[in-house]
């Protein structure tokens, strides 16, 4: 028995993989250097769901349905934003929102579950300020329309690029827990609204990594540059995690951190954002890295995807409570194929469970 089934083997996949001794990542043949540097969201979704439905798919064509889901999808906040789902956290108000969505395994299936968190967190995050949810635009890409959605502004062509860039980073990762969910509900053939469920349901609890606001409490905390390694030192003297560092599978660099970072400089560069802000993170980076390799040295932990998740949504005008959300809105790309991949090439998923538990008494 493996706890946590450590190295087992549960499936094969076409899809990503993560290799975590040399720190890659890699897509559908694609490296995620390669893939960042010449892909939007549209670019990803086609790669990973191209074999997997009846249709051809192509980027050009998914934009075109994508935009079209989104406005017809926008009615479904307006039905449903009573107080109730207006109380739950962002995360938790999406999840109710897709719950409205019928079951299905076909291509139209596939982009309305795409296109319905980048119209409901939006939506879900405006409403709960007070103030009106706005309607799609299907001519927009589905990144630029997000943030549309979001402030009220066409965005621009860098924090567009910034989304999207984080978008693709997160599009997969191999069989972690939201994925395994999504595979494990796929296997019933309960349909894909279901799996996604699952898998968001997965996504939110605080192990999976999904939700990197803290990171930004932390360099709140720390505040200035020549503070770092002072602040540091404390959090660790008192068994705190520094939030960003290690990763259970990366033994390296997490390579999805270089990718965000490099999407975050143009957005700082131009004035649209806080250009202290990379430079306290940076020196916060830099002294968290040497502390941990001083204090921990037998144990590789080095910056993972949240560190410059959390810089890059935060400079985008997401609130830290809707960090998981925006995960999910990239992610669901990724649990779909794999959804897809299990009905047409897996069977049911039925593990064995060992019982440790007491035995009748003999008579």
């Amino acid at each position: 028995m493996k706890s946590g089934l450590e190295d087992v083997i549960a499936a094969e996949t076409k899809l990503s993989d993560v290799d975590g001794a040399a720190g890659r990542l890699i897509i559908r043949g694609v490296s995620l250097d390669d893939l960042v540097a010449t892909s939007r969201f549209e670019d990803v979704a086609a790669l990973l769901l191209d074999g997997l439905f009846d249709e051809h798919i192509d980027a050009t064509s998914i934009r075109t349905q994508l935009g079209a889901a989104r406005v017809a999808l926008f009615s479904h906040v307006e039905a449903a934003a009573d107080a109730t789902l207006l109380a739950l956290p962002p995360v938790d108000a999406v999840r109710a929102l897709l719950a409205r969505i019928e079951d299905g395994e076909d291509f139209a299936s596939a982009i309305r579950l795409m296109a319905a968190p980048a119209v409901f967190l939006p939506a879900v995050l405006r409403l709960q300020k007070g103030d009106a949810p706005i309607k799609p635009d299907a001519s927009l890409s589905q990144s630029a329309d997000i943030l549309r959605m979001l402030t009220g502004r066409v965005p621009t062509a860098e924090q567009t690029a910034g989304l999207d860039a984080y978008l693709v980073t997160i599009s997969d990762h191999g069989l972690n827990a939201s994925t395994f969910a999504s595979r494990v509900i796929a296997s019933t053939h309960a349909g894909l609204t279901s799996s996604v469920l699952a898998a968001i349901s997965a996504l939110k609890g605080p192990l999976h990594g999904g939700a990197p606001g803290p990171v930004l409490d932390m360099l709140d905390g720390v505040g200035k540059p020549e503070n770092a390694r002072e602040w540091l030192s404390h959090a660790l003297d008192h068994g705190e995690r520094l939030m960003g560092f290690g990763h259970r599978i990366y033994r390296v660099r997490d390579p999805r951190a270089d990718a965000l970072k490099t999407a975050l400089k143009p957005i700082f560069a131009s004035g649209q954002a806080d250009a202290g802000r990379i430079a306290l993170a940076e020196a916060i980076e830099a002294a968290a890295l040497a502390l941990l390799k001083e204090r921990k040295p037998d144990r590789p932990l080095e910056t993972n995807v949240e560190y410059y998740t959390a810089l890059l949504l935060d400079a985008l005008g997401f609130p830290r409570n809707a960090f998981t959300g925006v995960f999910a809105i990239g992610r669901t790309v990724g649990w779909i194929a794999h959804a897809r991949e299990q009905t047409l090439d897996g069977r049911l998923i039925r593990p064995q469970s060992r019982y440790v538990g007491p035995l009748p008494k003999a008579a």
